[in-house]
């Protein structure tokens, strides 16, 4: 997890109870975070296999089979690559459990990681020569790779019947104009981490109540807070936004900045930015580390750090608070999936289905739940008992029921510069919600029709 949630356009943890034991789900990759690039939320594969595409291993005949048109000797070893930029110990780890699964049809996952994965595919996306078979990264970059063509549905690889403990919530995520492009892996949405030694008594439930409690324990002339956030970052806001049915962009890609419910919510945070820090990513996340905020809103990427300064860790899922509307902090998520691209499964689909079918279970989710503290999209990942115990993973699995996927269209890319800029304006300029809200909607229609 890192600091960068635009992945793609503008351009998910084991027994943990305390910060000495939480690590965030693989750092140094892609994941849920901040949407201006400041904060954020991995498979390159190998298979050596000749099979059926039911998923039934193809008999070691020598002879050739027929693997939905594609025809593959049996027993001939095929190598599938899968770009990533993530972690690679943990993208090793799961490579490990899908070729011990898969040992006996010939099949071996392989990572490689890449920087700029989305570049790199943009770039590699038709050159079966060079390119990947899969890419493993997050849920936002798939409307641009689906409206260039060079995706093939997961649809067509594996069925309905395989995907049907991944959470609701990471399907919607990996599919693009009723089409499901990808296969969700891991996500991770933002969470309220808090020092328990320095927060005074229970968590509020409101938040009205959260309120008062800044009220009472922060001193902005003393530079000490009861609660950090990136108040001027679109991200860090979309949880008051989504929660008073307020979006900064509809699936048809309509901007939603000067609505009325966007600005209710923009109002509101107001209030709560005037008793936080100014609220860039380094500014909070040093307050929280050092001692000085006794609660940050962030998310698993924010971990390893968090760890290394010694704070006793708590964590409470943003949608336990509920907003004045009677309704609750609505988190967008970040959701990494596995795309695969159209001339592997034309050449490959077998192997390509035998590999998603693996990472479609349980295991692979309890894998990363337990050694990198990953939210698995497989929801029987949960019943495992030591995931059960992690009270990250579930802060996220709860969230995960409301939580909002962050937008996949194209359009989404040019929208967090205008909606940015209208949070600036409204908490660091003292401008009018309204006026400001006027005149960022009209540059975010400007920004999409020029994108056009």
């Amino acid at each position: 997890m890192r600091k960068n949630i635009r992945t793609g356009l503008s351009l998910l943890l084991a027994g943990v109870m305390t910060a000495a034991t939480l690590t965030g789900c693989g750092q140094g990759g892609q994941s849920a975070a901040d949407a201006n690039g400041t904060a954020a939320n991995e498979t390159a594969a190998t298979v050596d296999n000749a099979e059926d595409v039911s998923g039934e291993t193809a008999q070691q005949t020598g002879d050739s089979v027929e693997q939905d048109g594609v025809t593959q000797a049996s027993g001939e070893a095929v190598t599938i690559t899968a770009w990533h930029d993530n972690d690679e110990t943990m993208m090793n780890a799961l490579a490990d459990v899908v070729n011990e699964k898969l040992a006996g049809e010939n099949i071996t996952l392989r990572f490689e990681k890449k920087a700029d994965v989305t570049g790199q595919i943009k770039l590699y996306g038709t050159d079966a020569a060079n390119g990947p078979d899969m890419y493993l990264f997050a849920h936002d970059s798939l409307g641009g790779f689906a409206e260039m063509g060079i995706l093939e549905p997961v649809g067509n690889l594996i069925s309905a019947e395989k995907e049907k403990d991944l959470l609701p919530m990471t399907l919607e995520a990996a599919s693009y104009k009723d089409e499901q492009y990808l296969m969700p892996v891991y996500y991770e949405t933002l969470l309220f981490m808090y020092n328990k030694d320095l927060w005074e008594g229970d968590i509020p439930s409101t938040t009205e109540e959260l309120y008062d409690y800044m009220v009472e324990h922060t001193d902005v002339n003393a530079g000490t807070y009861a609660l950090v956030n990136q108040h001027s970052t679109s991200y860090n806001v979309a949880p008051l936004i989504n929660g008073f049915g307020g979006y900064i962009i509809d699936k048809d890609a309509n901007p939603g900045l000067n609505i009325q419910e966007t600005k209710d919510a923009i109002s509101y945070n107001k209030k709560f930015a005037e008793l936080q820090a100014d609220g860039d990513y380094n500014t909070v996340t040093a307050l929280f580390n050092e001692g000085k905020a006794a609660a940050i809103i962030g998310g698993p990427w924010l971990v390893s750090g968090i760890r290394e300064a010694g704070i006793d860790l708590g964590i409470k899922s943003l949608c336990d608070f509920t907003l004045p509307n009677g309704e609750v902090m609505t988190p967008y998520s970040g959701v990494q999936c596995l795309g695969v691209l159209k001339y592997a499964a034309e050449n490959k689909r077998g192997a390509l289905t035998r590999v998603l079918e693996v990472l479609a279970e349980p295991e692979a989710g309890i894998t990363l739940a337990k050694e990198f503290n990953c939210a698995p999209a497989n929801s029987k990942a949960y019943e495992d008992a030591d995931v059960a115990a992690n009270e990250m993973i579930l802060a996220m699995e709860k969230s995960a029921e409301k939580a909002v996927p962050m937008s996949n269209i194209p359009e989404m890319g040019v929208m967090w510069g205008p909606a940015e800029s209208l949070l600036a304006a409204v908490n660091k300029s003292g401008e009018g919600v309204d006026a400001a809200a006027d005149k960022y909607q009209e540059e975010a229609l400007q920004a999409i029709a020029d994108m056009h």
